[in-house]
């Protein structure tokens, strides 16, 4: 967008444009759209000490493009705001905590359940772009679902969408925290909207005590390198030995710290086809997951978040879960049939999985 001249416009064209653009937002699905400056305020540095802390584990590239995360107009010179929209995503008729505490079953983040959100966000974005363009001359934009970095959840709370909770992540009181964010960098100076100026989690810390693995330092503080999420798409090595047991059946993502959390009571369900739940996904044993080929992997997570983890983070990721699982034949054979697993690190973990069950008497 640098070296490209500003539309001019007056304000009340600006603010009829605002208008029309969260009209637009509502026709293609979003539930919420708000407009923010590109300033990160307190937030860029509490990006800095987080890094500086190790926080981050092996995701290098949360470091990578120093202040072009927290800053938009250095990422895309020339932009002026950050449209910021929320999809929800939570799938109706789904239970969470039903299949959570259900240990034959495979838990997945509901958000991995469908469609790979990058997709079906960033389509609809480049649509909303499209139309702005289609009504003043000289509109430019990008669009951005964690394709770049950007500190959405900062742009999100002060373009009114929620406040960041205790949990790290952003909480709208009418809707909970069950929603995607996506972003739309301009070099139109539409108006502001008004910023959630405070939290409204108050003394609680449900999100902080339901974590599995006692992944937060404090309110507002995760370190990744304990998260379930992280430890399950993130990490392409070995889980450390002593999370495997916290980590229960889940085997994809984590929704402890949203499912503990008194304002997802007032979750709204999406009614996004694209984000109902594929292959029977929501319902799956462990041992059914765990028997898929490389093929059978490929194909049914085509167009799906799950294929981040790679077959053989999927493979290891079950082979935790079976390891937590009700002892069984059924459970140990299923192990025992990939102890000669090409990849050393299914092994090693279909070797620990065995352990738990049997302890050191194993054929």
């Amino acid at each position: 967008m640098a070296d490209r001249p500003t539309p001019t416009l007056d304000e009340a064209r600006l603010k009829h444009l605002a208008e029309s653009l969260k009209v637009k937002a509502g026709e293609l699905g979003f539930a919420e759209l708000g407009i923010t400056d590109t300033q990160p305020g307190s937030h860029e540095a509490a990006l800095q000490r987080w890094l500086d802390a190790g926080y981050h584990g092996d995701m290098d590239y949360m470091a990578r493009h120093g202040t072009k995360r927290s800053r938009p107009d250095e990422l895309e010179p020339g932009t002026l705001r950050v449209v910021s929209v929320r999809m929800n995503y939570w799938p109706d008729g789904h239970p969470a905590l039903t299949q959570l505490e259900n240990g034959e079953q495979a838990y997945l983040s509901r958000y991995a359940l469908g469609r790979d959100y990058h997709k079906v966000l960033r389509q609809r974005l480049k649509q909303l772009g499209d139309f702005l363009q289609t009504q003043v001359a000289g509109t430019h934009y990008r669009v951005f679902v964690d394709s770049a970095p950007v500190l959405e959840r900062a742009f999100a709370e002060k373009a009114g969408l929620g406040w960041i909770g205790k949990n790290t992540l952003l909480i709208h009181p009418k809707v909970g925290s069950y929603f995607f964010l996506g972003e739309l960098l301009t070099n139109l100076p539409l108006p502001v909207d008004a910023a959630f100026s405070s939290t409204h989690c108050g003394s609680c810390t449900a999100c902080l005590d339901i974590c599995p693995t006692q992944a937060f330092v404090g309110p507002h503080l995760l370190d990744a390198r304990r998260c379930i999420s992280y430890l399950t798409i993130e990490l392409k090595g070995p889980i450390p030995e002593d999370l495997r047991p916290l980590m229960g059946n889940r085997v994809f993502g984590c929704d402890d710290c949203q499912i503990g959390c008194p304002w997802n009571k007032f979750a709204s369900f999406t009614g996004e086809t694209d984000f109902t739940p594929r292959h029977q996904l929501d319902s799956a044993s462990l041992i059914q997951l765990f028997a898929w080929t490389e093929t059978e992997f490929l194909t049914r997570t085509e167009g799906s978040p799950i294929r981040r983890t790679g077959y053989q983070g999927w493979l290891r990721n079950l082979a935790v879960g079976l390891g937590n699982a009700p002892t069984s034949s059924a459970v140990i054979e299923s192990l025992k049939a990939r102890r000669n697993d090409p990849s050393a690190l299914v092994r090693t973990h279909v070797e620990w999985a065995l352990t738990q069950h049997q302890g050191d008497k194993l054929p």
